[in-house]
Order: C-alpha cells, then sequence, then structure tokens
C-alpha cells in the first residue's frame, strides 16, 4: 500500500497534469513506467530484506519472481485507482461545464430582455420628435441629444471594444446634454487633444467618472461652478483628467462618490485592464479631481 500510494500521488499530482494534459503521451508513458518499475524494485528490495531478517526465508526470497508480483501488482492498483480518479474529475468538470453554459444562457436571455426597454424607449423617442413644435427647437435638440446616447448605449456598446473616436464622439454628447440640464452658472470646460482614433478602448469608461463630476459639482450662487475634463493619448496611453468645484462642506460625501458606478468601474478596469491602468482620486477641499491613465496598446 505504501508504494502504491506514493506511485498514486505521482502520477495524479506530477505525470499527470505536467504531461498528459499537454498531451506529451510519449513521456507520460515513459514517466508512468519508470515509477512503476523504481516502485517495484524497492519493494522487491524490502521484501527480500524482510524475509531475511523478520521470516527466515533467505532461501525462498526470488527476486526475479518477487518483482514481477510487484510489478503486476503495483501496476493493477495505481492504473486503477489513477483511471477512477481521471474518470471521476472528467464527470465533475462535465457537470461544471453545464452549470457554466446554463448561466451564459440565462445571462444572455436577462440581456436580451435588458434590451426590449431601452429599444422601445429609442423608438419612442422618434414619435415624441415627431410631435415636437418645430417652433420648439431647444425641446427638439435636447431630443436629439438623448437620442444619439441612447442609440450608442443600445447599438454599438455591444462590443467588447469601439473606437477612441466614437467613445469621444459619445463623450461630448454627453457633455452637451449634461450642459442643457445644469443652469448656467456651471462653466464646463472640455478639451480632448491628441487623440488617436485607431485605439480601441471599452465603452462606457470615462464616461462614469464624468457622471460622478455633474452629480457632485458645487451649486453655489456666489461663485463659479466649474467642470474642467482634459482627455488626450501619448501614443498607446489615454489620460483622462476630470476636475470640478465642490462645497466644502460636502467635501466627505464627494470622497466616498461615484456609489455603485466607480464600484463597477473599478472592477472593469480590473477585469479588463489589470497592471494596465492607474486610477487616482484627490480633493483639496475646494476641488475634486479624477485621474483616469489606460495603455490601451
Amino acid at each position: 500500500m505504501l508504494f502504491i500510494t506514493a506511485d498514486y500521488y505521482a502520477l495524479n499530482h506530477v505525470i499527470v497534469p505536467k504531461y498528459l494534459a499537454k498531451r506529451k503521451y510519449g513521456i507520460f508513458i515513459s514517466a508512468t513506467l519508470l515509477v512503476i518499475v523504481i516502485s517495484a524494485w524497492l519493494r522487491t528490495l524490502v521484501a527480500i530484506q524482510m524475509n531475511q531478517h523478520f521470516f527466515g526465508n533467505a532461501l525462498t526470497a526470488d527476486f526475479t519472481k518477487i518483482f514481477f508480483n510487484s510489478l503486476v501488482n503495483i501496476s493493477f492498483w495505481v492504473l486503477l485507482i489513477t483511471l477512477g480518479k481521471m474518470l471521476a474529475d472528467r464527470t465533475q468538470t462535465q457537470r461544471q461545464l453545464e452549470v457554466l453554459e446554463k448561466e451564459r444562457v440565462k445571462n444572455e436571455l436577462d440581456y436580451l430582455k435588458a434590451q426590449i426597454n431601452p429599444h422601445a424607449l429609442f423608438n419612442s423617442l422618434n414619435t415624441i420628435y415627431g410631435h415636437i413644435d418645430k417652433t420648439n427647437q431647444g425641446a427638439r435638440n435636447i431630443l436629439l441629444q438623448f437620442s444619439e446616447l441612447l442609440r450608442y448605449q443600445l447599438y454599438d456598446c455591444t462590443a467588447e471594444k469601439v473606437s477612441l473616436g466614437d467613445e469621444m464622439a459619445y463623450i461630448r454628447n454627453y457633455i452637451a446634454f449634461q450642459r442643457l440640464r445644469k443652469d448656467e452658472k456651471l462653466s464646463v470646460q472640455c478639451k480632448m487633444e491628441n487623440i488617436n482614433n485607431r485605439l480601441e478602448i471599452a465603452p462606457l469608461l470615462l464616461v462614469v467618472l464624468m457622471e460622478n463630476a455633474f452629480k457632485f459639482v458645487s451649486n453655489f450662487s456666489c461663485k463659479e461652478n466649474s467642470i474642467c475634463i482634459r482627455i488626450d493619448t501619448t501614443g498607446s496611453v489615454l489620460n483622462c483628467s476630470i476636475k470640478n468645484t465642490i462645497d466644502s462642506a460636502n467635501t466627505g460625501s464627494t470622497k466616498d462618490s461615484g456609489g455603485i458606478g466607480i464600484a463597477n468601474l473599478k472592477r472593469r478596469l480590473e477585469l479588463l485592464y489589470k497592471n494596465k491602468y492607474n486610477l487616482t482620486a484627490r480633493t483639496d477641499g475646494e476641488m475634486y479631481e479624477t485621474h483616469l491613465k489606460i495603455d490601451l496598446g
């Protein structure tokens, strides 16, 4: 049992994962036979010593016979146990794959269901646009901008990555729409420089930081409220810096601002750009600044 156990662990923890799993069949067979032969040889030596010193059967200790019996015995049990373990692992893996497939189908169905309402809303917006009086150009423009934002999220963002140019166009529309929602006391500056439109980026990452800025920007009546957005690329590296004025009375809440949105952003960055991004945030009590740097190469 000692030699059978040792061979079993050698096969299942070293030889199988190192050679069989990598389809190195020749080395796998050679290594398996070598381990079994060595074990049979060691068992034969131990058996002969036991016969000589404990059982007094030195004359009947036939090395060849004991070695052959050891070889057959160890081979049978080791291979039987190993095959059983491999079958059990395969069955478990198959069950896990079935569970993952069911979850994938469920997630896909949930995603398709989630698209129904936005799609219906998008079509409804076109109908509403047609019923707005043509003299009310402001309302028609607002609706057009909102429709464009929705169209991008509904159709373009289904891909894993989009061109940086398309993402910048979406951001411009988002900023323009937010400007219409805010009053004239808010100053919004946006600079996009040296944008490499050939680069690709996962959609709707930067807009989370902008949502945060518009949500928590100050609302002073006696001094300027401002948001400053700067985006540029250097080679394959994208830099996004956003500053917004804050009310010092709400500094504590601003540090924890964003809630689920910021948490999801960090999780997406970790999954999509692990070790290729840097996200920082700081405040001096009057301004809140976030900086995101991503290597898109």
